[in-house]
């Protein structure tokens, strides 16, 4: 059907259980991928499985974990190609803010486990998942990155570090894959109405941002068998929400 292009394949959203991630698995739902959600909370992603439900759209296969978990992951892509033996779609969204402030002053633990939440598991992912998308006809990869990775301002050393890091990685995952079907490319949100937003920005209206649903819709363009964009990063236009 042409309203479901995503008919018969297979999606695995990261940090699905809320804000981008749960937005971009509902609409991926909608275009009739089945959906394998990750993310730390069991409650919160059976409510997404309710919600994919409620629209009379396919049950969604949970996987709540911990990214940093990496043998966890390891163990997902093993059960993904013994169940459906390939891998369409890969959207790695889940992410941390991290501790805001001097660079001087983050702490060592504080550090390490944003890099290996943002960057890291991202690694780990594509290590994972990379053989199963290149067995799909037209294996399709995105990442969530951020302006912060570009924008070298005052206190947000650590994030901006781990987001420069994951644009480096999946440009050169990208590079080495001219030759296949598969496509990798970086999406940046920009402000969105989200829990991580209001964190780093308190006293902002959440009212004057984009919601996630507009993101999504964006996002999910990277995901389509018809893309061809390889290793871009590819920015939300606001415009076209309007």
């Amino acid at each position: 059907m042409t309203d479901k292009p995503l008919s018969g394949r297979v999606a695995l959203v990261t940090g699905a259980s809320r804000g981008i991630g749960l937005a971009v698995a509902m609409a991926l739902g909608r275009l009739g991928a089945h959906i394998i959600a990750t993310g730390r909370s069991t409650r919160l992603l059976e409510a997404l499985d309710d919600a994919l439900v409620a629209e009379g759209l396919e049950r969604a296969t949970l996987t709540p974990f911990n990214l940093r978990d990496f043998a966890a992951i390891d163990r997902l892509g093993q059960a993904i190609f013994e169940r459906w033996g390939k891998l369409d779609i890969l959207v790695g969204n889940a992410g941390q803010l991290g501790q805001l402030g001097p660079i001087g002053h983050v702490k060592p633990d504080a550090w390490t486990e944003l890099l290996e939440v943002n960057l890291t598991a991202n690694w780990r992912l594509i290590r994972s998942m990379d053989p199963l998308l290149r067995i799909a006809d037209a294996g399709r990869a995105v990442f969530l990155t951020s302006g912060a990775a570009r924008a070298e301002r005052a206190y947000w050393g650590p994030y901006a570090v781990s987001k420069a890091g994951l644009d480096a990685l999946v440009k050169s995952y990208a590079a080495e894959l001219v030759e296949t079907n598969v496509r990798a490319n970086l999406f940046s949100p920009g402000a969105v109405r989200t829990a991580m937003r209001a964190k780093a920005m308190p006293g902002e209206n959440p009212e004057t941002l984009p919601h996630p649903d507009l993101v999504a819709a964006q996002l999910v363009e990277l995901c389509l068998p018809s893309c061809q964009t390889q290793g871009a990063i590819v920015a939300y236009r606001p415009s076209s929400s309007a």
